[in-house]
């Protein structure tokens, strides 16, 4: 069995990285601009001119902090149109562009001059000052003066994300005639007329065939996602060491956030899990044992009612029962300890003493839908192998009705219930997100759900990537507590 086990342990190894890939490609086609979001976690202070550099270099130096500025893989097959330094422009909005322009005239060199030039236009209208301009003439206007300048910089920023012809042309007849209209725009005129002529020479040099012939850009170890599992062994560590990303939320390191949260959702689980199968297991026993009888039918009809019934009803009805002053304060409202009286250097029998109120009504909640489930997994097993050939050998052998059930029935028949209990692992990572909201449990179900409403994709990423790691533990576990219980079964 070591050996099997063995063998499964070094088959995770492909597998994790299938999982990192995946979590990996979610990531980077996940919607919104990381750096945008993070930089706005991190707030500037001061006049627009100070914030709009401030701004700038924040946004600067995280991307070089998240590697996006490096290419996403160890290489990329494209045509040879396409340039292999693209991965260097910062807004993935110019860069979709620039990438349009290539694969509609296939002349590379040409669109990087268009850009260069369209750069340099937008360089030249942020030097216009509109109060140094009606300072100058008091005949003009502040806020026309501004409109303007204004209107010009926004189809600046159209050109740069736009290449349909249509629409590119009424930017540049809007531009002419704003620079034509307004004699203070006159310096904007030089490098506009560049930014046609550019455009022009792009597409009068197309070199389309240069994109139906495939080329392969080779990177090395300088790359998105190999820095996303190793690290750069100075700040980022990379997954394989633990560290999964800056949350979108408070700019936190992931892993400073999950590990204790991931305790508390572990906790709630494993307890679930235990009751379940402590309550389930014996309750599909004597079903099966008595099968078909009126005791057998009873609890049949209660299991049902229990496993219909949803957990978000039943935790606020609990809640709305045992913690409402109104009917009966047994049991906290919410959390797991009481923040006025808690003591982080109690013994870990005070702790679980102090926290147990606040975990029953919980507990409750995670665990009777699941004993319901596995009750009813376990009769059907019961029964199945009740009616083999080997049992009734057994009992026109003699031996006791109790012995033939827990010693040659029981084990065959919880092999089911080990099937379901693979499935288990994964849930114990990710809590329960209705059950953790409803009881206000800081747990990773809590976490998760804040995680989709803000759109932290890094935590999504991890506990996808953690799940999926725990599920192959559970099948492997699962795959080794068959040849536990079942003696027919042998790994060699």
């Amino acid at each position: 069995m070591f050996k099997y086990a063995l063998k499964r342990v070094l088959t995770f190894i492909p597998m994790l990285i299938a999982i990192s890939l995946i979590a990996f490609i979610i990531s980077i086609n996940a919607p919104g601009d990381p750096v945008e979001r993070l930089s706005k976690a991190a707030g500037n202070e001061g006049s627009a001119e100070q914030q709009s550099g401030a701004s700038k270099k924040i946004k600067q130096e995280l991307r070089k902090k998240l590697g996006l500025d490096l290419p996403i893989f160890y290489l990329s097959i494209t045509d040879l149109a396409s340039s292999d330094t693209l991965h260097r422009i910062q807004d993935k909005y110019h860069k979709a562009n620039l990438e349009e322009l290539t694969h509609k005239s296939g002349n590379w060199q040409g669109v990087s001059d268009y850009y260069s030039s369209l750069l340099k236009l937008q360089k030249s209208h942020l030097k216009i000052n509109a109060k140094k301009i009606v300072a100058n003439d008091s005949t003009l206007d502040l806020n026309a003066v501004n409109e303007a300048a204004n209107q010009f910089g926004f189809e600046i920023g159209s050109l740069l994300e736009t290449s349909v012809e249509e629409l590119v042309a009424d930017k540049f007849k809007k531009m002419n005639n704003l620079v034509a209209d307004n004699t203070y725009l006159s310096l904007l005129k030089a490098p506009l007329l560049d930014v046609q002529t550019k455009r022009s020479d792009l597409f009068a040099n197309t070199k389309k065939w240069k994109t139906y012939i495939p080329a392969v850009n080779f990177y090395g170890a300088k790359n998105q996602y190999h820095l996303w599992l190793f690290g750069n062994g100075k700040e980022r560590q990379g997954l394989i060491r633990g560290d999964f990303g800056i949350s979108y939320i408070d700019s936190q390191p992931i892993q400073d956030k999950i590990w204790q949260k991931v305790g508390i959702s572990f906790s709630l689980s494993l307890i679930a899990i235990f009751l379940s199968y402590l309550i389930s297991i014996p309750i599909g026993i004597y079903s099966a044992y008595k099968k078909d009888s009126a005791a057998d039918k009873g609890m049949s009809l209660i299991l049902f009612i229990l496993y219909s019934m949803p957990s978000f009803f039943v935790g606020t009805l609990l809640l709305l029962q045992f913690a409402n002053p109104d009917n009966l304060s047994w049991f906290p409202v919410s959390g797991i300890q009481d923040p006025t009286l808690f003591d982080p250097d109690w013994s870990f029998w005070e702790k679980s003493k102090h926290r147990m109120p606040f975990l029953i009504l919980p507990i409750i909640t995670y665990t009777y839908g699941s004993f319901a489930f596995l009750s009813r997994i376990m009769r059907v097993g019961m029964i199945d192998v009740v009616s083999q050939d080997y049992i009734r050998t057994a009992r026109a052998k003699g031996l006791g009705e109790s012995k033939v059930i827990l010693k040659h029935a029981l084990r065959n028949s919880l092999l089911p219930v080990i099937t379901v209990f693979a499935a288990i692992f994964p849930m114990a990572i990710g809590g329960s997100i209705i059950i953790e909201v409803i009881f206000s449990i800081p747990g990773m179900g809590v976490e998760v759900y804040n995680a989709i409403l803000n759109y932290d994709y890094p935590m999504i990423i991890t506990v996808f990537t953690l799940s999926g790691f725990l599920t192959m533990v559970g099948y492997l576990v699962a795959d080794l507590l068959y040849a536990v219980v079942d003696p027919r079964i042998s790994y060699k």
